[in-house]
């Protein structure tokens, strides 16, 4: 028992898991085909217990040199105790020593951002001025174009659903008919909506995979807006989703059965496979 509480509070959490993941998508262009996406969500940065495993993942995701890093939000920690711990000013203190902990991501075309629930609850304006200067842009109901060889992706960002205004018609309205989107969105239960628009993949977190996880019993707890999609890959009606568990942890700082991840995306064409 002492074995497996070290390896749930000291060790576990600060090994990032390196999952990689293929990802068909019918309107991507045969010229982006093999075009990766480096994702890293859920930092919840404090001086002691998400420092190291950040520093991991910033390391292991420049060693990949993917085409383009996402970052999925709450880069801070709101407590339900705000009065007591991780009140906004303490929140807000945690974003510029967590965005420079991240600014040395590199990627070919860019990395990328969208608020969490935490961070909006800190202060979204703030977290998003301080990661601007660090070099790290917020997406905010808003897209960008991400071209190569003549072909076009498009990132859209949308604003965190349970504590902000999400707006995909807004972050969407740029984009020509048949164009693929990569949609990033906190909370992954929002796919049940998002699917409606012409939205082909959805990167969220929010979840931490539950953090905790139990044989046969899975996730003792789930936060509202990740109980039906909660870690892994899934397909809602035409687009698929992906819930990815983060870096690092809130409440306690356990993980058990649900290490930090690092997830590298390889975009295929419908109907080709790095194996062909």
């Amino acid at each position: 028992m002492t074995a497996v509480a070290a390896d749930a509070t000291i060790f576990e959490p600060n090994r990032p898991l390196l999952n990689q993941v293929e990802i068909p998508l019918a309107r991507l262009p045969q010229t982006l085909d093999g075009f990766t996406i480096a994702q890293l969500s859920d930092f919840h940065y404090d001086d002691i217990f998400s420092v190291h495993p950040i520093r991991k993942a910033v390391e292991v995701v420049n060693q990949l040199g993917p085409d383009l890093v996402v970052l999925t939000g709450d880069f801070v920690t709101i407590s339900a105790l705000a009065d007591y711990l991780h009140n906004e000013k303490d929140s807000l203190a945690a974003a510029e020593p967590c965005a420079r902990l991240l600014s040395p991501l590199r990627a070919r075309y860019g990395v990328f951002a969208v608020l969490g629930n935490h961070d909006v609850k800190a202060g979204p304006r703030q977290v998003t001025y301080i990661f601007k200067d660090q070099g790290l842009p917020m997406l905010r109901n808003q897209s960008v174009p991400i071209e190569r060889d003549g072909a076009r992706l498009w990132l859209a960002g949308l604003d965190s659903v349970s504590e902000g205004k999400p707006d995909p018609e807004r972050a969407l309205q740029n984009i020509l008919p048949g164009e693929p989107v990569v949609a990033l969105v906190h909370e992954p239960d929002y796919a049940d909506k998002l699917c409606r628009y012409p939205v082909d993949l959805q990167l969220s977190g929010h979840s931490h995979g539950g953090q905790i996880r139990l044989p046969i019993l899975g996730a003792p707890y789930l936060p509202e807006g990740a109980t039906k999609y909660p870690f892994g890959l899934y397909k809602i009606g035409p687009m698929t989703l992906y819930t990815n568990a983060g870096i690092g942890t809130i409440r306690i700082p356990v993980r058990l059965n649900c290490p930090p991840e690092i997830t590298l995306f390889t975009l295929r064409t419908a109907g080709r496979s790095g194996r062909e």
